[in-house]
C-alpha cells in the first residue's frame, strides 16, 4: 500500500468502537489515536481547576488555561499506548464515573474542540491512521477513505460499561452508567458545534448481538472491499 490510509470510527457512547478501532490498528498495522482519551484528558485537567467547583461550570476559567494543556500518546508496552496529560500518566484516571458524566459537556466547547482537531490533524499527518470518536468522519476527516459508525442499543452499552469498569475494580451501579450513558447521547447528538450524527457516506455496524471478533472480521472485511475499491 502506497498512499496513507485514514478510517474514521464513529459513534454512541459506550459502543465498543475503541476497542474496535485499536484491534484494527493492529490488524492493518496503522497509528490508533483516541479522540474520545483527548476530551477525557481536558475534561480531567478542567476537574482539577475547579471548573466545576461546587457544582457551577466556570468555562471561563478552563479557557484562560486552555494553553497550559499538552496530550501525548506514548507507547507503554508492545500492544498498548496510554495517554499522557501534561507528562503524566492519565490513562486509568480518565475512565471514572466523575469524568465520564463531566466530558460530554466539555466537549460542547468551540474552543476545546478547535484545539482537539488541530491537535488530531497534526497527529495524523503523513501516517496510515484509525481515528476513533464522534465527528472523525464529519469533521476532522470528512476525506477518509473509509468511514464507519459503530451502534448498539443503550442496556448493552450499559452492561458492557459496567463489566468493564467492576473488571477494573471501580465501584459502580448499573443505574447510574445506564443514566450517564442515555443523558451523554443526548448532549453528543444535540449541542451546537459538531454534533455527533452519521456521515452520509458511512457504514453502520451494530454490534448490539455481535462478538469483538465478528465485529472485527465484519470491519477488516467493509475495510478492504473500500480500500481495494478506491
Amino acid at each position: 500500500m502506497n498512499k496513507t490510509i485514514k478510517i474514521a470510527v464513529d459513534g454512541h457512547s459506550s459502543c465498543g468502537k475503541s476497542t474496535l478501532a485499536k484491534d484494527l490498528a493492529k490488524y492493518f498495522d496503522f497509528l490508533y489515536i483516541d479522540t474520545g482519551a483527548m476530551y477525557r484528558a481536558v475534561t480531567l485537567f478542567a476537574i482539577r481547576k475547579g471548573v466545576f467547583k461546587n457544582d457551577k461550570e466556570n468555562y471561563e476559567l478552563l479557557l484562560k488555561n486552555l494553553s497550559e494543556i499538552n496530550i501525548e500518546f506514548k507507547q507503554t508496552s508492545k500492544d498498548k499506548t496510554e495517554i499522557y496529560l501534561n507528562g503524566e500518566n492519565v490513562e486509568y484516571e480518565i475512565r471514572n464515573l466523575e469524568v465520564s458524566s463531566k466530558v460530554s459537556p466539555i466537549a460542547t466547547v468551540p474552543e476545546v474542540r478547535t484545539l482537539l482537531v488541530d491537535l488530531q490533524r497534526k497527529m495524523s499527518e503523513n501516517k496510515s491512521v484509525v481515528m476513533d470518536g464522534r465527528d472523525i468522519g464529519t469533521v476532522v476527516f470528512p476525506n477518509a477513505e473509509v468511514k464507519l459508525f459503530v451502534t448498539a442499543d443503550v442496556e448493552t452499552r450499559a452492561k458492557r460499561r459496567f463489566d468493564e469498569l467492576k473488571q477494573k475494580n471501580i465501584d459502580v451501579d448499573y443505574e447510574s452508567i445506564f443514566k450517564n450513558i442515555t443523558e451523554r447521547d443526548f448532549i453528543d447528538q444535540n449541542r451546537e458545534v459538531s454534533p455527533l450524527k452519521m456521515a452520509e457516506d458511512a457504514i453502520l455496524i451494530d454490534n448490539s448481538k455481535l462478538t469483538i471478533k465478528q465485529q472485527l472480521d465484519l470491519a477488516v472485511k467493509i475495510i478492504k472491499e473500500k480500500i481495494y475499491e478506491n
